[in-house]
C-alpha cells in the first residue's frame, strides 16, 4: 500500500489568482486551486476530509468548497461580525470561528450555533483543537490563552456561564499563535507572543512548562509530531529551533542565536507568519510576509524549494491529502447544512422547517428545570410589570443611557490597550 500524499495547503492576502492552492510536498506541482477572495490569517481548515473553510480577509462571512468542485463555491457561512481565525474538529463534529473579541461554537451535523463564548476582551487571533477534539484553545490580542474543555462548553443548564479549563495569562503582549501537541488532554500547548516569548504549557495540570525568550517578537510557532523540536517564526525572518528533548531544560531561558548557529534557519526577508512539519518530522514549511513559501531540510537548514506568491502569506500548512482532494469524482458523504447565526436556531428566528437531529446532554437533568416558553413567558410578564410601574419613556430613556455608558467603555478599553501596545516597551534582554 502507497503511503498517504502529503499536499500544501496555501494561501494569501490578495487571492489574485486563486484564495488557496494545494500542492504536492515533494514535487511542488500544483494539484487543486480555490476561487474566491483573499483568507484572512488562522483562516484556513478542513473539515471532515470533505470540504474546505476559508475566513475570508475582513469579511464577516466563511467561505466553504467541496474538496473536489473547487471553481464553485458551495456555502457561506454567515456571521455577525468580521472573522478573525477559524478552525475545525479532528472528529469532524463541530467548527470554531473568532469573531472580533467572542468564539462561535456549530454543530456541523445540524447547523445549530449551540454557544458563544465571550471570555477575552480583544479580538481572537488564534484557535486550536486537539487531536481528540476533547479541548480547544484560543488566544487573543487581550495576552490570554484559555483551555477549554468541549464538555463543560456543552453543558446544558443555560443559566451557567461557560468558564475556561485554564486561563493562561503569562504573556504581555498579545497571543499570536498556539499549537497543540499529541495526548487529547495530556497534550502540551505552545503559545507565541509580540512580548517575544514562546511558552509551553500542559492541558491536564495547566501548568508553565517552558519559557523561552528571543530577541525579536515570534509570529507563528509549531512542533514536530515526536514533539523533539519546537520552531518558531520570528518578526524579523528567521526561524528559530527549541530542542525540547536535549537534556536538563530550565524552565526561564533565553534562546542566543549567536551561540546556537545550528538551529537558525535563514532565507525570509519579513515576518514569518505560518510553520508547519512534516508526518516524519525531516521537512519544515514556512509562509512569510515576503510573499514566499519555503520548504526547509530541517537537519541542515537547507531551503529546499521556493514558492513565490502574490502577497502576504496568510496561510500555509502540511496535511494528509484526504481522499476526496485526489479522486475526481469523490463527493461529501452528506451534504453540509446552512448554518444558523442564532443562538438555538428557530427559537430565534432561524429557518423553523429545517429538520435535523440534536443530541443533548444531561438529559436526566431536564425535567426540574422550565422550558423556554415558560421562561419566555416569565420574562414578558416581568417587563409588563417594569413598563406599567417605571413608564415605557423612561425605561427607553434609562436602556439608551446604558447603551451609551457600554459603547464609551469599550471605547476606552480598546484605547488603553492600544496605548499599553505601541507606547510600553517589551522586555529588556
Amino acid at each position: 500500500m502507497a503511503a498517504p500524499m502529503e499536499v500544501a495547503v496555501c494561501t494569501d492576502s490578495t487571492a489574485q489568482l486563486w484564495t488557496c492552492v494545494v500542492w504536492e510536498l515533494h514535487s511542488g506541482a500544483n494539484l487543486l486551486t480555490y476561487r474566491g477572495g483573499p483568507a484572512g490569517p488562522r483562516g484556513l481548515a478542513l473539515l471532515n476530509g470533505e470540504y474546505l473553510l476559508a475566513a475570508q480577509l475582513g469579511k464577516n462571512y466563511i467561505s466553504v468548497w467541496e474538496l473536489q468542485r473547487k471553481d464553485q463555491l458551495q456555502q457561506k457561512i454567515m456571521c455577525p461580525g468580521p472573522v478573525t481565525c477559524v478552525t475545525t474538529a479532528p472528529n469532524g463534529l463541530y467548527v470554531l470561528a473568532g469573531i472580533e473579541e467572542s468564539i462561535y461554537l456549530w454543530e456541523v451535523s445540524t447547523g445549530n450555533l449551540l454557544v458563544i463564548l465571550s471570555r477575552h476582551y480583544q479580538d481572537v487571533s488564534c484557535l486550536k483543537f486537539t487531536g481528540d477534539s476533547s479541548h480547544f484553545i484560543s488566544g487573543s490580542k487581550d495576552c490570554l490563552a484559555l483551555a477549554w474543555s468541549l464538555c463543560s462548553v456543552l453543558q446544558v443548564d443555560p443559566s451557567r456561564i461557560p468558564a475556561p479549563r485554564h486561563v493562561w495569562s503569562h504573556h504581555t503582549l498579545p497571543v499570536t499563535d498556539v499549537h497543540c501537541g499529541i495526548g487529547g488532554p495530556l497534550a502540551r500547548v505552545a503559545t507565541a507572543s509580540l512580548d517575544q516569548t514562546i511558552k509551553l504549557w500542559e492541558i491536564s495540570s495547566g501548568d508553565l512548562l517552558l519559557s523561552v525568550l528571543f530577541d525579536v517578537a515570534i509570529m507563528a510557532v509549531t512542533m514536530d509530531l515526536a514533539e523533539h523540536h519546537m520552531f518558531c517564526g520570528g518578526s524579523d525572518g528567521s526561524i528559530f529551533q527549541v530542542d525540547l528533548c536535549a537534556g536538563p531544560v530550565q524552565r526561564e531561558q533565553s534562546f542566543q542565536p549567536e551561540q546556537e548557529p545550528g538551529k537558525v534557519f535563514r532565507g525570509h526577508r519579513n515576518q514569518v507568519t505560518c510553520l508547519s512539519v512534516s508526518t516524519d518530522g525531516s521537512v519544515l514549511l514556512s509562509g512569510s510576509h515576503d510573499e514566499s513559501v519555503r520548504l526547509w531540510d530541517v537537519q541542515s537548514k537547507q531551503c529546499m524549494r521556493t514558492v513565490t506568491l502574490k502577497g502576504p502569506v496568510t496561510n500555509a500548512a502540511i496535511v494528509l491529502a484526504p481522499v476526496a482532494m485526489l479522486s475526481s469524482d469523490s463527493r461529501p458523504s452528506l451534504p453540509l447544512p446552512p448554518f444558523n447565526r442564532h443562538l438555538l436556531g428557530a427559537e430565534h428566528g432561524d429557518d423553523p422547517r429545517r429538520g435535523g437531529l440534536a443530541l443533548r446532554l444531561g438529559l436526566h437533568r431536564q425535567g426540574s428545570e422550565p422550558s423556554y416558553l415558560g421562561r419566555l413567558e416569565h420574562l414578558q410578564a416581568e417587563m409588563c410589570s417594569t413598563l406599567e410601574k417605571g413608564g415605557q419613556d423612561q425605561l427607553r430613556v434609562r436602556v439608551s443611557e446604558l447603551e451609551d455608558e457600554v459603547r464609551n467603555l469599550r471605547k476606552i478599553n480598546r484605547d488603553l490597550f492600544d496605548f499599553s501596545t505601541h507606547i510600553i516597551p517589551g522586555p529588556t534582554k
